[in-house]
C-alpha cells in the first residue's frame, strides 16, 4: 500500500514541477516577445523622423516615401500575432532598405547631420531588434521543445498548452535592393 501512495505521490509531484516548468517557459517567451515590441514601436517612432529628414532632398522620390510609411502603418497594426508582426516588419525592412539605398545617390543628404544621427539610431535600434528576436526565437524552442517532449508532452496537451511561432525576417527584407533612377 505504502508503494503504491508513493509512486502517486511522485506522479503527481512530477505533474507540478511539468506544469510549473511549462508554465515558466510559456512567460519567458512572453516577456521575450515584449522586449521585441519595445524595439519594434522604437523603430516605428524614428520612421517618421527619418522620413521627414529625407523629404527635402529626394522630393521626386514619393514613391519611396509612400511605401515606407505604408509598411510602417501595416506594421503597427499587426498587432501582437507573431507571424503577421512578421511579416509585416520583414516589409517595412525591405522598404527601409530601399530608401537608404537611394539616399546613397544624394551627397548633401549623406552629409547631413540629423540624416547621419538617424541612421545611427536606426541601426542601434536594428541591432536591439535582431538581438531581441534571437532571445525570442530561443525562448519559444525551449518552450516548443519542453512540450513537444516527453514526459511533459502529457501534461501539455491536456493542459493545452500551445506552440508558439519564431519571429523570423521574410525574404524580402534579405535581398538586396535595385536601385535605378
Amino acid at each position: 500500500m505504502w508503494i503504491i501512495i508513493a509512486v502517486v505521490a511522485v506522479v503527481l509531484l512530477w505533474a507540478v514541477f511539468a506544469f510549473n516548468r511549462l508554465v515558466r517557459l510559456r512567460m519567458q517567451a512572453k516577456a521575450a516577445w515584449s522586449q521585441i515590441d519595445v524595439q519594434l514601436r522604437r523603430r516605428h517612432d524614428l520612421i517618421p523622423n527619418l522620413v521627414e529628414a529625407v523629404k527635402g532632398y529626394m522630393s521626386h522620390e514619393r514613391g519611396t516615401f509612400e511605401a515606407v510609411t505604408t509598411a510602417r502603418e501595416a506594421a503597427a497594426r499587426a498587432g501582437q500575432d507573431v507571424a503577421a508582426r512578421s511579416a509585416a516588419e520583414g516589409q517595412l525592412s525591405a522598404a527601409l532598405t530601399n530608401l537608404f539605398a537611394r539616399a546613397e545617390a544624394y551627397p548633401e543628404l549623406r552629409a547631413s547631420g540629423n540624416m547621419q544621427m538617424l541612421q545611427e539610431e536606426l541601426a542601434s535600434t536594428e541591432n536591439r531588434i535582431a538581438f531581441s528576436r534571437q532571445h525570442f526565437n530561443d525562448c519559444v524552442m525551449a518552450y516548443n521543445t519542453a512540450i513537444a517532449s516527453v514526459p511533459d508532452m502529457f501534461i501539455a496537451g491536456p493542459a493545452g498548452f500551445k506552440s508558439e511561432a519564431l519571429f523570423t525576417t521574410e525574404d524580402a527584407a534579405r535581398e538586396p535592393v535595385k536601385v535605378s533612377f
